[in-house]
């Protein structure tokens, strides 16, 4: 069977999507997509690489924080995941993969864009896992406006609270948890580097976790707490169905990459696993650009 480790043309590892155009209302649910994302499932193979870590991951109900969660777990690692309440579908899916890769998983419902409950999320997570040593900052706001005119004060607010605010809220409330040794892990995406026209609240909040992040790496230094930024290209999740993108783009989607096919979250979850685990001890505010060979500064 075919894992993470497999040695292949990786241009040719999955096919393209070519996905027929299709809407859901915000956030999406990513079992009623079609095709359905691949989130290393059937492939995801783990080697202890976390044993007896304890992760938080905001957005791990599906796509790429799904991914990680389903890596985390088989690597070890007891995990919470954040989700809104109409993603509750998938939150159980990845609840179940969790406990049969033998480790404890715990699921919590929340708006990520009150301060409040954010810091909430960090002191459920504490009780419901004993301690905190990872946190993945990763649900995010997509929603494609054609012209800036359209774009509303609602929506541009809510994409920041959403997609940076919600980074500073958790990240700020787990510093009194985090041990040296801690690794925080933020995402980002390639648009911070090459904004789309349609996507200017979003794309802006993606430069700004990235910057954030890089200056926080080198606070947290001294407390043997790195922070690290992995930074998507075009990744087929539900972000895309529900609004992320225009019919016209979500047609061409596998065309935008230098691979000529879209990613999978499955082929994101080894980056974070790298970044949560000891062995990238001498990484820290670091951006690793995971985007199909789309070449950035």
């Amino acid at each position: 069977m075919r894992d993470q480790y497999s040695f292949d043309n990786p241009v040719e590892r999955y096919s393209r999507v070519e996905p027929p155009v299709q809407h859901q209302p915000e956030p999406g649910v990513q079992a009623r997509m079609t095709p359905v994302p691949d989130l290393g499932e059937s492939s995801y193979r783990g080697s202890g690489r976390l044993a007896g870590r304890k992760a938080l991951i905001t957005g791990g109900d599906s796509g790429i924080g799904g991914a990680v969660a389903i890596a985390f777990a088989r690597e070890g690692a007891d995990v919470v995941i954040v989700h809104l309440p109409a993603e509750q579908e998938d939150a159980d899916r990845i609840l179940g993969l969790i406990e049969e890769a033998g480790t404890t998983g715990h699921a919590i419902a929340a708006d990520i864009t009150d301060s409040a409950r954010c810091r909430e999320i960090v002191d459920e997570t504490v009780r419901m896992l004993g301690g905190l040593d990872i946190l993945v900052n990763n649900a995010g706001k997509q929603v494609a406006v054609a012209r800036l005119e359209d774009l509303s004060d609602e929506q541009f607010e809510l994409t920041f609270r959403t997609n940076i605010f919600a980074n500073f809220w958790i990240t700020k409330a787990a510093l009194a948890h985090l041990p040296a040794g801690a690794s925080i892990i933020n995402t980002a995406s390639l648009e911070a580097y090459k904004p789309a026209p349609d996507r200017l609240d979003y794309a802006a909040t993606k430069a700004a976790v990235n910057n954030f992040s890089k200056g926080l790496a080198q606070q947290l230094a001294p407390r043997g707490i790195r922070v690290n930024v992995v930074a998507p290209g075009p990744v087929w999740t539900a972000l895309q169905v529900s609004g992320g993108v225009s019919d016209e783009q979500m047609k061409a989607f596998d065309d935008e990459s230098t691979y000529q096919r879209s990613g999978q979250p499955a082929e994101l979850a080894p980056a974070f696993v790298f970044l949560a685990s000891a062995e990238s001890s001498y990484v820290s505010g670091e951006t690793l650009n995971v985007n199909g060979g789309m070449v950035t500064p």
